[in-house]
């Protein structure tokens, strides 16, 4: 806990297993949360699903709105785009071009952002994942558009609710029109070894694959970009760690970004609904939760859990079961290869350290304003 930069206020001790006053169930043991998250007997809860779920039936869910059958089978037919050997062959290369490019801008400039340098990164490769390709250049610009650092209530209740109404759906109609159609078109003339070919054969509409690249856009790109920023912070301020990590040959900087994000996990909170009686293990035996249940398990609490410590690797930072992010492989090395770069230049400092936010509506946390410099040559 001492090393950990970022303070939710949510690391409490106690009971891993407790069924709070509000009638939520709350998993803070590792064994407990890994279990509950494993269970084929929950449905997503959180990330705005009750939103989701008052869609007109005929509209497709985005995948990770979808549970049961159906969800196992979409993740088994696109695994294949996330596995270690897929990421390294066919993503390598561009992840290193386009760390290259974003580290030559600092070379010039001399001072940046590392969050838009990093931003830049992870919108390029997901991307390349999804088959966002053959756009319109400005896709970043377009994404922070629309997940700005602070944000409104969409509505028709207030000047404030109707101000972010109209800029949600301009900014998700000029994604869909420079984006997502131009990708959509080329893929429907010639298909390619991407997700958007693979919704198209799966007979998605154009709406169903805007949805789908609109959630993906957070977890394939907003989250990578916290965990790059995180990794650099730590680096910064730790001469002993970033020695360790330059050092260290891929496998060892590989454990090192683990046990970062296993003290730093983006998303705090996991939240999901029973839909029957789960059982998870407790201090004196397995415990019950009811079906019908909230539970909310709690990753910053779970990842320090000892039994964390002896499974190794990132704790429950990616989730687990159904729902474990898939883009797993794809942020960890994106973000070695990026961060590796930049600690090799000559003169690097950081200038002024991140101002830390929360986005409530996902659990996670914002850095920004990081800002990288090179001593003047």
């Amino acid at each position: 806990m001492a090393v950990r930069k970022i303070d939710r206020n949510d690391t409490v001790s106690g009971c891993p297993v407790a069924h709070d006053g509000d009638g939520v169930w709350r998993l803070r043991g590792y064994s407990a949360g890994r279990a509950l998250l494993r269970s084929t007997e929950t449905v997503q809860a959180g990330m705005n699903v009750e939103g989701i779920e008052k869609m007109p039936k005929r509209i497709r869910r985005p995948v990770l709105y979808r549970d049961g059958e159906e969800h196992r089978e979409h993740r088994r037919q696109t695994a294949r785009y996330f596995t270690p050997r897929r990421v390294d062959a066919a993503y390598r290369a561009l992840m290193e071009r386009i760390a290259d490019e974003q580290l030559d801008r600092l070379r010039r400039e001399r001072r940046a952002d590392l969050s838009q340098l990093s931003f830049r990164l992870a919108v390029a490769v997901a991307a390349a994942v999804m088959g966002l390709t053959g756009g319109r250049p400005g896709m970043p610009y377009r994404l922070e558009k629309f997940f700005p650092e602070q944000y409104g209530q969409p509505g028709f209740t207030s000047p404030s609710g109707v101000y972010w109404f109209a800029r949600q759906n301009f900014w998700t109609l000029a994604f869909y029109m420079c984006d997502v159609r131009p990708a959509i078109r080329a893929r429907r003339r010639e298909r390619a070894d991407d997700v958007i070919s693979h919704l198209i054969d799966e007979g998605c509409s154009d709406g169903d694959i805007l949805g789908e690249c609109l959630t993906f856009a957070p977890a394939g790109m907003i989250t990578t970009r916290e965990f790059i920023n995180v990794v650099a912070w730590h680096l910064f301020t730790d001469a002993d760690l970033r020695a360790r990590y330059m050092a260290a040959d891929p496998a060892g900087r590989l454990a090192v970004l683990e046990e970062l994000l296993r003290l730093e996990p983006v998303v705090s909170t996991l939240k999901r609904r029973t839909t029957a009686e789960v059982e998870v293990p407790g201090p004196s035996g397995p415990i019950a939760i009811p079906a019908g249940s909230r539970v909310d398990v709690s990753i910053t609490n779970a990842n320090l859990d000892p039994d964390a410590l002896a499974a190794g690797g990132p704790g429950l930072s990616f989730g687990d079961g159904p729902h474990r992010c898939p883009g797993a492989h794809v942020a960890l090395q994106e973000t070695d290869i990026f961060v590796h770069r930049l600690f090799a230049l000559d003169g690097l400092r950081m200038a002024t350290p991140p101002r830390v936010s929360f986005k409530e509506d996902i659990a996670a946390y914002e850095l920004r304003g990081l800002t990288v410099e090179l001593a003047p040559q």
